[in-house]
C-alpha cells in the first residue's frame, strides 16, 4: 500500500533541493550601470501640468481628451530636461542596456557547475500479478508504490573556449549597449535643441509678420488720408491695400508654422495629449565655440559613440569566429551524482541509494562543413565592421565641417544683418516723412517696408541659424563639456 510517510520524506527532500539551487546558482550583480543622462540634466523644474499620461497605451476617443486647452511657456533647459525623462526612443535604450546586463549574466552562470535534481513516484496495480495470485493461489501484493531520485552535479571543464568567447561577446554587447544609450541620449538632446530653435523661429516669424501688417495698416492710413486730402491718387490707396493683403496672409502662413513647430516640440518631448508649448528663452547666441577646425574633427573623433561602438561590432565577429570553432574542438566535462531507490514504499526494506562519478569527452569529428561556414560569416562581419568604421569616420568629419562652416557664415552675418535692421529702419522713417511731406511716394514706403521686413527676417535668421549651427557643431562633436564616452557608478 502506499506509504505516505515515505513520500512525504521525498517531497521533503525534493523542496529543500528546489530551494537551495537557486542559492546555489546565485551569482554577482553586474555593476550597476549609470547612463549618465541624470548627471547631465540640471536641476530646473519644468511647467506644471505637461507631464504624459501615465498610461503608455492611452488611446482618445474624445475631442475633449485631444483638445489644447493651454499653451505653457517654456525654456530651452526645462525642454531638455523633460524631453531626456520622457523620450520614448531613451527609454527603448535604457531597457535595451538592462536586458544586456541579463544577457551577460546569463553567459555567466557557465562559470559555475549546474546541480540537477530529478525525482518519481509510481503507484501501479501489476494485472499479472493479479492473475498469478489466481492461478498459483498466492496473495503477493497487486499495487506497488515505487520511488526514485537522482542529484546530479555536473560542470564543463573544457569546451573548445565556447564559454570564454560567449563572455566576452556578451561584456562588449553590453558595452555597445551603453554607447547606444549615449548616441540616443546626444541625439535627443540634439532634436530637443533644433525643435526649440524652430519654435523660436516661428515665433518671431510671427512678430515679424504682425509687424509688416501694422506697417501696412500705417501705409493705408496715410494714403487713404492723402486721397482725401487731394494729395494722393486712388493708385496710391490701392497698391497700399494689395502689399497689407500681402503682410495679411504672410502673417496666416507664419500662424500655421508657428503652431506645426509647437506640435513639432511636444512630440519630441512626448507630453500630455492636451499641452501646447511656446518658447520662453529670448533669441540670442548660445554661446561661443572655442575649438578650431583642426581640433573639433579630432575631438569628434575621440568622442563619438557611434566609431566605439562599430570596434566593438569588430571585437564581438572575432568572438563569434571562435564561439563557431569551438563546435568542432573537445569538449571536457566531469559530474558526480547520487541517486536513491525504493521498488516498494509499503515493503520493510526500505531506501537503497548509490553514488557516481565520472568525465565525459565528447568532440565532434565531422560536422559537414557546419562550423566552418559559421566562422567565415564572423569574418565577413568583421569586414563588414571595418568598412562601416571608415564610412563612419568619413561621415563625422563632414557633420564637423559642414557645421563648423555654417557657423562661421551666420556668425559674420549676424553683425550685417543688424546693421541693416537699423538702416532699413531709418529709410522707412524717412520714406514716411518724405510721403507726408508730398516729396515721395508712396512706392517707396512699401519698398522700405519690404525692406525692414526683409531685414528683421535674416537677423532672426542669423542669429537662430548660428544658434542650429552651434546644436549641430556639439552634436557632431558630442560628449560636450565633460567629453566622457560613458559613466560608470
Amino acid at each position: 500500500m502506499l506509504n505516505f510517510g515515505k513520500l512525504f520524506k521525498f517531497s521533503v527532500v525534493g523542496f529543500l533541493l528546489y530551494a537551495g539551487c537557486p542559492l546555489a546558482q546565485e551569482l554577482p550583480e553586474s555593476t550597476p550601470i549609470d547612463p549618465g543622462v541624470e548627471s547631465q540634466v540640471n536641476e530646473n523644474p519644468p511647467p506644471s501640468g505637461i507631464e504624459p499620461s501615465a498610461n503608455p497605451l492611452l488611446f482618445p476617443t474624445n475631442p475633449e481628451e485631444v483638445n489644447v486647452q493651454e499653451v505653457i511657456p517654456i525654456t530651452l533647459q526645462q525642454a531638455l530636461d523633460v524631453g531626456l525623462r520622457n523620450n520614448k526612443d531613451v527609454e527603448i535604450a535604457r531597457l535595451e542596456l538592462e536586458r544586456s546586463q541579463s544577457q551577460l549574466r546569463e553567459a555567466q552562470a557557465a562559470l559555475y557547475p549546474t546541480l540537477d535534481f530529478n525525482s518519481e513516484v509510481e503507484y501501479s496495480k501489476d494485472p499479472s500479478i493479479k492473475i498469478s495470485n489466481e492461478r498459483f493461489l498466492t496473495e503477493r501484493e497487486i499495487d506497488t508504490t515505487a520511488g526514485i531520485g537522482t542529484i546530479e552535479l555536473s560542470f564543463d571543464i573544457y569546451d573548445g573556449g565556447n564559454r570564454g568567447a560567449t563572455i566576452r561577446r556578451q561584456r562588449q554587447s553590453l558595452r555597445s549597449s551603453q554607447l547606444n544609450v549615449e548616441t540616443v541620449v546626444e541625439e535627443t538632446r540634439f532634436n530637443i535643441t533644433q525643435n526649440y530653435y524652430e519654435l523660436q523661429n516661428a515665433d518671431a516669424q510671427v512678430a515679424i509678420a504682425q509687424a509688416a501688417v501694422e506697417d501696412g495698416s500705417q501705409s493705408l492710413r496715410d494714403a487713404q488720408l492723402r486721397e482725401q486730402a487731394g494729395l494722393g491718387t486712388r493708385f496710391d490707396v490701392l497698391q497700399a491695400e494689395v502689399d497689407l493683403a500681402n503682410a495679411s496672409q504672410g502673417l496666416t502662413t507664419a500662424i500655421s508654422e508657428q503652431r506645426t513647430a509647437r506640435r513639432a516640440l511636444v512630440e519630441t518631448l512626448n507630453l500630455g495629449q492636451t499641452v501646447e508649448l511656446s518658447a520662453a528663452d529670448e533669441i540670442q547666441e548660445a554661446g561661443e565655440w572655442g575649438l578650431n577646425l583642426d581640433q573639433s574633427i579630432v575631438l569628434a573623433y575621440q568622442n563619438r559613440a557611434e566609431l566605439e561602438r562599430l570596434l566593438l561590432e569588430r571585437e564581438i565577429g572575432a568572438e563569434n569566429r571562435q564561439i563557431a570553432l569551438a563546435e568542432v574542438r573537445p569538449n571536457l566535462s566531469v559530474f558526480a551524482n547520487y541517486n536513491f531507490l525504493d521498488d516498494d514504499l509499503g515493503d520493510e526494506i526500505g531506501v537503497k541509494d548509490g553514488y557516481a562519478v565520472g568525465g565525459r569527452l565528447r568532440w565532434r569529428l565531422f560536422d559537414g562543413g557546419r562550423a566552418s561556414a559559421r566562422a567565415k560569416q564572423a569574418d565577413r562581419d568583421i569586414e563588414i565592421a571595418e568598412s562601416r568604421f571608415t564610412q563612419q569616420r568619413n561621415q563625422i568629419r563632414l557633420e564637423v565641417e559642414t557645421a563648423f562652416f555654417d557657423l562661421l557664415s551666420n556668425d559674420e552675418n549676424i553683425g550685417t544683418a543688424q546693421t541693416a535692421v537699423v538702416t532699413a529702419d531709418e529709410r522707412l522713417r524717412l520714406a514716411r516723412l518724405r510721403f507726408q511731406a508730398g516729396v515721395g511716394t508712396q512706392t517707396e514706403v512699401i519698398d522700405a517696408q519690404r525692406d525692414l521686413t526683409e531685414a528683421r527676417g535674416n537677423f532672426l535668421q542669423a542669429v537662430i541659424g548660428y544658434n542650429q549651427s552651434l546644436n549641430s557643431l556639439q552634436r557632431a562633436v558630442s560628449n560636450l563639456p565633460d567629453n566622457q564616452l560613458f559613466r560608470v557608478r
